[in-house]
């Protein structure tokens, strides 16, 4: 007899992309989601035969937006910003898993993000594929928080 509650997991196909408050539905795929810690060791006195370990510096992986391309282009407009040096290129934004209902249930909230990479796939006349818009992220922190 199982005692606690079930749990279930969350759905990786319903969430929302949201971009200093805008929040966008559209996107097909939100990846890089990870942080990294590196080791410092640390070789004590009279400890031969072990190192210790210390955590180092936290290290992000860029966040990776995907969606079709459509008419709009914010987010080609916010690339160009960064790429012509604007100084008001930095934006905080949110991850956000929904519930089968529609409610939120987790979120991962950035800082300070812009964009590194702008892509566009390839067009071909023989294909009947969605183009895609792809948008690479930079950012100094990442935080889970759950709904």
């Amino acid at each position: 007899m199982a005692t606690g509650q079930r749990i279930d997991p969350f759905f990786s196909y319903n969430f929302l992309v949201e971009l200093d408050s805008v929040v966008r539905a559209s996107f097909q795929e939100a990846s890089g989601l990870e942080a990294t810690i590196d080791p410092i060791e640390y070789r004590e006195g009279g400890q031969n035969t072990t190192v210790r370990k210390l955590p180092g510096v936290t290290k992000y992986s860029n966040i990776v937006l995907k969606r079709g391309l459509t008419t709009d282009s914010d987010l080609y407009d916010w690339h160009r910003q960064t790429v012509l040096g604007s100084v008001d290129f930095r934006r905080n934004g949110s991850i956000i898993v929904l519930d089968r209902q529609g409610s939120e249930v987790a979120r991962w909230d950035f800082v300070d993000a812009w964009p590194t990479k702008y892509q566009v796939s390839d067009f071909k006349s023989t294909g009947n594929e969605v183009a895609i818009e792809t948008l690479e992220l930079v950012h100094e922190g990442i935080e889970r928080k759950l709904g």
